[in-house]
């Protein structure tokens, strides 16, 4: 099955539509899902679809030509050889015609790696030829620094040329609860909250097999497909990973702001502000201030946390007992360190949801906009957002145990101080209905609960 991925799929079509020449930059972390995008994107149309490897330039140029003459069946394509990629590109727009040709090429930074110049002459090619052709390019990446600094960056040879990007980012938690339908809500977010939104780490785990049997296999073993997951990830874009490391590993042992992050991982305030910077270009590590902030965009009081699921676990769960796993312990881990933190595993992705909707459906409930929303810090006001027209939201999770609602009107005054009018209250569950994971209910004017 193909999840999660429509609107981007329904851009493509777009784009190949459009009657006049394209240049789409596609760019997101490796195992976010580009190529499986491309791929059942290219599937029904006339198209070549390369991804490149780690080799040299001409051995990719000669690989490029057998793709295409594999795909579009030209007996004229075997008689040419392509000396360098504006040739290339250029018998492509030929052969194209006034029909629309989809020319892909994937993991985009191996071909500049072997060839640094690549950009410049797809500049040569796109100034001269290419934006009076057929052709729909697309030029894809996992290397985010990377596209984003040679490709898409003032400083490019190609700035300028492309007529759409698009960063792919994990899918929405609810997107990522589809994977798995054999298994109960509880379980499915629970994954979630283990897996984060990665399609190719969703894909791992096999709901025929219990959630616990899944876990073992691929993350409590040496062997396991992401056991060395994270440290790949963190090889492929920085290059002092150990630093970021323990970095990555200070906020996942609790610590938000930046003092506290620079003492538990032992380098100096300075130092983590700028790897903290890096890491949240990359998506990994986001910077939080409340709504309830006088000052947002100025306030000292924000705090850091890892915004990424899996990266969360990983460094929470798998990079303190690295030596028990690899000496085959870990069911020992499971029992130790997992299990007793399922609680806060579940209530973390019940809070992502809750942001999620707020985000993208919440506007239906409320009959405005939403236009921001951040996470809170209160017992039951777990998320606030606001309106286009001014409107308080409160996001409302009712805490397990006898928690007293007398705690919940008073964090509702504490909103009232800042905000002013009553909020608009939303109280969120966990259902245990498939069809329907996230109940959402709007409370009445007037009304606590």
């Amino acid at each position: 099955m193909f999840l999660g991925r429509l609107r981007e799929l329904e851009f493509l079509e777009e784009l190949a539509g459009s009657g006049k020449a394209e240049m789409f930059v596609l760019y997101g972390r490796r195992r976010v899902g580009k190529t499986e995008l491309l791929q059942r994107f290219c599937e029904s149309r006339r198209a070549v679809y390369y991804l490149a490897a780690q080799l040299r330039d001409r051995d990719n140029l000669r690989a490029f030509q057998s793709t295409c003459l594999e795909t579009l069946r030209d007996p004229l394509v075997g008689d040419v050889q392509f000396p360098d990629w504006t040739a290339a590109l250029g018998f492509l727009s030929e052969r194209a015609g006034k029909e629309r040709l989809v020319v892909v090429l994937d993991e985009f930074p191996y071909l500049c790696e072997a060839n640094p110049s690549l950009p410049s002459q797809i500049q040569r090619f796109w100034d001269t030829r290419g934006k009076h052709s057929s052709l729909l390019l697309v030029l894809c990446g996992s290397q985010v620094s990377f596209m984003e600094k040679e490709v898409l960056a003032e400083k490019s040879p190609l700035f300028g040329r492309r007529t759409a990007q698009r960063r792919l980012d994990p899918l929405e938690p609810m997107d990522a609860l589809a994977f798995f339908p054999k298994w109960s809500v509880a379980d499915r977010v629970l994954a979630y909250s283990i897996l984060g939104g990665m399609p190719a780490y969703l894909r791992r785990f096999d709901d025929a097999r219990s959630l616990r049997e899944n876990v073992q296999r691929d993350l409590l073993r040496p062997e396991g497909y992401l056991f060395e997951e994270v440290q790949f990830l963190l090889r492929s874009e920085l290059s002092n990973p150990a630093t970021y490391s323990s970095i990555l590993s200070a906020a996942a042992r609790g610590a938000q702001r930046l003092n506290d992050i620079a003492v538990d991982s032992g380098v100096d305030s300075t130092t983590a502000n700028k790897y903290l910077h890096v890491l949240r270009e990359l998506h990994l590590v986001e910077r939080e201030v409340s709504l309830t902030d006088p000052d947002p965009l100025r306030s000292r009081r924000g705090t850091y946390r890892i915004s990424d699921r899996f990266l969360q676990f990983h460094f929470r769960h798998l990079q303190p007992n690295r030596s028990l796993i690899q000496s085959g312990r870990g069911e020992h881990v499971w029992k130790t360190a997992i299990a007793s933190d399922i609680p806060r595993l579940m209530d973390e992705a019940l809070v992502d949801l809750v942001l999620s909707h707020l985000r993208t459906q919440a506007a239906d409930d409320v009959g405005d906009e939403l236009v921001e929303a951040s996470r809170h810090s209160g017992t039951f006001v777990r998320a606030i957002a606001r309106t286009s027209r001014g409107l308080t939201v409160a996001a409302i999770v009712i805490p397990e145990g006898k928690v007293p609602t007398t705690l919940l009107q008073r964090e509702l005054d504490d909103l009232r101080q800042v905000f002013g009018p009553d909020p608009v209250k939303l109280v969120y569950g966990l259902t245990d209905k498939p069809g329907r994971p996230l109940e959402v209910e709007c409370v009445p004017a007037g009304e606590l609960l």
